[in-house]
């Protein structure tokens, strides 16, 4: 029976309430040991959110999903080594699509299982075979510990940083292009000459998205073949899924153009008008850190940026290899955010060329 002797959890961990599924295999009665012995670790030490998963593909779809942030595999034959005097296997399960989450995450359940091995074995030496604590101590680690990512491979930063940049250089693209294209025509008067054709003001509002939407996805698509080429960049995804959900985001910052645009006077306010908004954007997105490892605060104000989401689907695609089923929620808000903004921008747009 396995049971915990004086556990210490390993300092310096930064792990706090981790979604971790636990698929148990093992046939015999130690992988249940195991497990119970992690819940009573974590129930003393708030470590992790713990939960079942039937087997690796379970735990990949709810990677892919955002349910949870890795996973452990105790195979089959884990009773059945220990018992025969080997070594008892398990897996840990990464997310590739957040590297800095997943070398931590690997490190501290890497030593806590390393820990609850140690222990187990010298409560087994001491009260089997009488051997002291100190001696029990010094001898042989029952667990080696194996780690295993969703997709072949190891992740690496460019990996995890790509597809943030691919949705921030549309949206660049779009905020900046649009109040540009606009405000430019406004300051050198020639915007009059337009209204006064013999043309709908949503002609001239589509022409101008029109131009400045294929600027957009152009850019991202160059983004996405510089990161394959030069970086290394694995698509491990559906490469039209990646470029479905690249137009979407397109779609997605189009209104919030149109409105910069329609309460600006000239190039300068709607430039400083633009910058304001799409900085805090990129910081706050997700795009060059991990969202759980900001504080809270950060972290409720990602959920009401177009960008976050554009940056998690298109994440989950190229690094994780998710299909449309494990973007659909993100897909959802993108659409849900264009479909609104346009709502919005349109009829201003139109008020404030009218004046």
């Amino acid at each position: 029976m396995m049971v915990m002797v004086g556990f210490i959890f390993p300092t310096g961990s930064s792990i706090s309430d981790t979604p971790i599924a636990i698929a148990n295999n093992d046939t015999g009665s130690l992988g249940a040991s195991f497990v119970h012995q992690l819940e009573l670790i974590n129930n003393k030490t708030g470590m992790m959110k713990l939960s079942t998963a039937t087997n690796f593909d379970d735990i990949k779809t709810k990677l892919q999903n955002s349910e949870v942030n890795g996973g452990l595999i105790i195979p089959e034959n884990f009773s059945s080594n220990l018992q025969s005097g080997k070594q008892g296997y398990i897996t840990i399960v990464i997310d590739q699509s957040n590297p800095q989450m997943s070398v931590t995450m690997q490190s501290v359940l890497s030593k806590t299982i390393e820990a609850m091995g140690q222990q187990t074995a010298i409560f087994n030496l001491n009260s089997t075979y009488h051997v002291s604590i100190e001696t029990a101590t010094s001898m042989i680690t029952p667990y080696t510990v194996e780690s295993k990512g969703i997709i072949p491979g190891q992740p690496n930063y460019f990996q995890f940083v790509a597809p943030g940049i691919i949705a921030m250089v549309v949206m660049m693209a779009l905020m900046t292009g649009l109040p540009h294209a606009i405000s430019y025509e406004k300051d050198i008067g020639t915007l009059d000459g337009m209204l006064a054709a013999p043309i709908s003001r949503l002609s001239i509002i589509l022409g101008k998205v029109s131009a400045q939407t294929i600027r957009g996805m152009i850019q991202g698509f160059i983004i996405l073949l510089l990161a394959v080429i030069l970086f290394g960049v694995v698509i491990e995804g559906n490469i039209l899924l990646v470029i479905a959900l690249i137009i979407l985001t397109v779609f997605s910052f189009v209104g919030l153009g149109i409105l910069i645009t329609s309460f600006t006077e000239n190039e300068e306010t709607a430039t400083m008008v633009m910058m304001t908004l799409m900085f805090p954007m990129m910081f706050l997105s997700g795009v060059f850190f991990p969202l759980g490892q900001m504080p809270w605060y950060m972290q409720d104000l990602a959920h009401f940026l177009p960008l976050t989401y554009a940056t998690t689907a298109l994440r989950k695609v190229m690094v994780l290899g998710a299909d449309v089923s494990a973007v659909g929620t993100e897909i959802l808000i993108l659409i849900g955010f264009g479909i609104i903004l346009l709502a919005v921008a349109v009829p201003m747009f139109r008020r404030a060329m009218s004046k």
